[in-house]
């Protein structure tokens, strides 16, 4: 069956009531063998429109990378307020272009076997925007197949949106060497200057506002509030430089954490979002809005080592970003469960302890909800649509396409 998230009910919130919510979780793929991924189909949907709410009419590209489910983003994209994929590489890109007629590969590439062949290819080289922020990128683009002998390239330029705070220093994540708005107007007049490149676009990511949670934190919000500020003006003068040189058809920017900040910046013609969707527990860490928890996974017990402690088979999806606990996943139901701090969650076998373990027995489930969204789809094939306590849709993850990018 179809993912359709067009159409439905006005959701009912039952992912407030964790115990309705994970039984029916339960009962639902209680027959299939673990580990065993699902997705709740009203509180994807219910995610979806949310982000919709959010972006206040910018549309929203998807970011790929947290999905990793074709069916998944073509149900999405189907929705009123989505236009366009952000793929994570150029070979992914190339092989969702087939469907997908607006795909920006989020980060440059140095792939020469799949440059080769979006250089022959003139349906992909005009679906496909590539991103660059240096022109060595360009050099090897060429060295590659040379301006006469393929189609025009599309390029996007990537410029940094992080905050260079004159005490705090540099206050982001390392992207682009590309900060001052000279910088972009100097790489917009190389890319225009060469042949067999066109210059379609800008982004700019402000992970520290994106992907920083804020709750609980008021030097967070301080630094966010700031960052906004510096980025607004500092984007519009990129836009009016790049401009001057070349008309851009896009301005990418934000993420599932800056939805609102970011699309009330004038100079930003569309935004980015990707984990929003299904959610992972980082995403519970955001004073502004609450996702629902779209999707998790189970692993069986398969022994009791000793009271109060029970070991689950496999269960270490672990997240990007730096190591720690937040990037692992949290035992979600039954409820009271935690893991061991010296053991974390593991590539073979998790033990869990708490007052939870009461209930569990060998053979018994325990499930998880992940941090991001990404490494969900990396480590199963398919994924098991939930709603009203049944499966009503098994769609295959890339995984389960045969399909792994780097």
């Amino acid at each position: 069956m179809r993912l359709d998230l067009t159409t439905g009910e006005p959701s009912d919130p039952v992912w407030d009531d964790a115990p309705r919510y994970w039984a029916a979780f339960s009962r639902a793929v209680a027959d299939l063998p673990a580990p065993v991924a699902a997705v709740h189909r009203e509180a994807l949907r219910h995610n979806a429109l949310d982000l919709v709410v959010r972006a206040a009419g910018v549309p929203i590209r998807i970011a790929t990378k947290s999905v990793r489910s074709r069916d998944v983003l073509a149900a999405v994209l189907a929705i009123p307020g989505y236009r366009g994929l952000l793929a994570y590489s150029l070979s992914e890109a190339l092989w969702l272009a087939a469907d997908h007629d607006d795909v920006v590969v989020g980060y440059p590439t140095v792939d020469r076997a799949a440059l080769a062949q979006l250089a022959v290819d003139p349906v992909a080289a005009d679906r496909i925007t590539l991103m660059v922020d240096d022109v060595a990128q360009l050099d090897l683009i060429d060295a590659v197949v040379a301006p006469t002998s393929r189609e025009q390239i599309r390029l996007a330029v990537d410029v940094d949106a992080s905050w260079r705070h004159p005490v705090l220093g540099h206050i982001g994540v390392r992207r682009s060497p590309v900060h001052e708005p000279t910088e972009a107007e100097r790489l917009a007049r190389m890319i225009v200057d060469r042949p067999g490149f066109r210059l379609a676009g800008l982004m700019m990511y402000e992970a520290q506002v994106a992907g920083v949670a804020d709750a609980g934190s008021a030097a967070i919000r301080w630094m966010q509030r700031r960052s906004v500020a510096e980025l607004r003006d500092r984007r519009a003068e990129v836009v009016a430089r790049v401009a001057a040189v070349a008309p851009v058809e896009f301005v990418n920017g934000g993420g599932t954490g800056s939805l609102e900040s970011t699309a009330a910046d004038s100079a930003v013609t569309e935004v980015t979002a990707g984990s929003g969707l299904l959610a992972g527990h980082l995403f519970d860490g955001y004073r502004g809005f609450r996702p629902a928890p779209a999707s998790a996974f189970a692993v069986d017990v398969v022994r009791a080592p000793t009271h109060g402690v029970v070991t689950a088979l496999g269960g270490g999806w672990t997240a990007s970003g730096p190591a720690g606990l937040s990037r692992l996943p949290i035992p979600v139901w039954p409820e009271d469960l935690h893991l061991l701090p010296h053991e974390g969650a593991g590539e073979v076998q998790t033990p869990v302890a708490g007052d939870g373990t009461a209930s569990l027995r060998v053979g018994s489930r325990v499930w998880f909800r992940h941090a991001k969204s990404g490494e969900l789809c990396e480590r199963t094939d398919r994924l098991h649509v939930v709603s009203a306590g049944r499966v009503v849709a098994e769609v295959p993850t890339y995984r389960g396409e045969g399909r792994s990018f780097a």
